[in-house]
């Protein structure tokens, strides 16, 4: 549940437009600082901001993958992280956008199952 409320946390200060278009290139990443920062304040545990921001830096990687874009990371992403959970936190920030057509939320779906498809098939 942190994940999904911390996903988006390095939006902010990735922001700007290029080309005319909004873009947030490298937002997981800085996210995954700005959530260890957040969660230290709050005094959390060590283990459980671990745990967090490495959800946090991977969200993007299960459209990454699915789309074979040249920035996903397969090797050092399941290193870090459960693909059960970060499939979970996938699907959870593309169908919490609202008002998706029912044709939308099943190619969402189909996208989650393709990346867990290649992911499973580079172990």
């Amino acid at each position: 549940m942190w994940a999904a409320l911390l996903h988006d946390i390095g939006k902010a200060p990735t922001t700007k437009i290029r080309k005319s278009k909004i873009t947030s290139y490298d937002h997981d990443k800085i996210g995954k600082k700005l959530t260890e920062q957040f969660l230290k304040e709050l005094n959390c545990d060590d283990e459980f901001i671990k745990n967090v921001a490495v959800l946090v830096r991977w969200h993007m990687q299960p459209l990454f993958i699915s789309k074979d874009m040249p920035f996903s990371d397969i090797r050092n992403m399941t290193r870090e992280v459960s693909l059960e959970e970060i499939a979970l936190l996938s699907i959870c920030d593309r169908l919490g956008r609202g008002e998706m057509s029912e044709y939308k939320i099943k190619e969402e779906k189909k996208s989650i199952e393709l990346f867990l498809k290649k992911v499973n098939k580079d172990k």
